[in-house]
């Protein structure tokens, strides 16, 4: 018995889609899955940039907020934004949000070693962006002339 209805699907595919939803199911496809949140941040607006600039080393928030908004495309991040993607980072072990002892406390942010290897998956997959983006340029062209 299928793993899902196949009926409407070529069967010449029945076979590779039953093993992408076998996989589905063992390595997760709901929302809050590791997968699928994890690759999420690195397609949404800030996360990747955060990871790029935590890498550095560790940042106050205002600093990191600052430096954000000048090396972003939508040259500001809000503070909500902000605070709400590193809790997000925080949560899921990528980032560490440490509180000194002064008065008034100092809150910075850095990566795990967790958050490294993020960092580094990324600029791996940036890299192969870098590499074809002529391709990926002419595909286009080739696709907007065709219309």
């Amino acid at each position: 018995m299928p793993l899902i209805d196949l009926s409407d699907i070529d069967p010449a595919h029945h076979e590779a889609v039953e093993r992408l939803v076998r996989s589905m199911r063992r390595h997760g496809n709901r929302r809050e899955d590791p997968v699928r949140s994890t690759l999420a941040y690195l397609g949404d607006r800030w996360s990747t940039l955060i990871l790029h600039v935590l890498a550095m080393g560790s940042w106050r928030h205002a600093d990191l907020r600052r430096v954000l908004g000048r090396l972003g495309s939508e040259e500001k991040i809000s503070q909500r934004v902000l605070t709400a993607k590193l809790r997000t980072l925080e949560r899921d072990g990528f980032v560490v949000r440490e509180v000194s002892r002064e008065v008034p406390p100092k809150v910075s942010y850095s990566l795990t070693a967790m958050g490294r290897d993020l960092h580094a998956q990324a600029q791996e997959l940036i890299d192969w962006v870098l590499v074809s983006a002529p391709a990926i340029r002419a595909a286009r062209v080739r696709f907007d002339s065709a219309d």
